[in-house]
């Protein structure tokens, strides 16, 4: 997910619907959840990556 930023991924499971966990491991430190949340659109929500986005760069100011 190059769109939220460096080093994020993205899990996708597929069990009572779709479902997407955006998370980072590149941090020695943890992996970092950044956001989790049910699909029901073909393409990802903007909410959903701007939130994930959010995430990412607070817990760049903490490394």
């Amino acid at each position: 997910m190059s769109d939220v930023g460096p080093g994020v991924r993205e899990i996708r499971i597929h069990i009572l619907g779709e479902w997407r966990v955006f998370y980072v491991a590149q941090f020695t430190t943890a992996v970092y959840v950044l956001h989790a949340f049910q699909k029901k659109t073909w393409k990802t929500r903007r909410e959903d990556i701007e939130l994930a986005r959010k995430r990412y760069r607070q817990i760049g100011d903490r490394t």
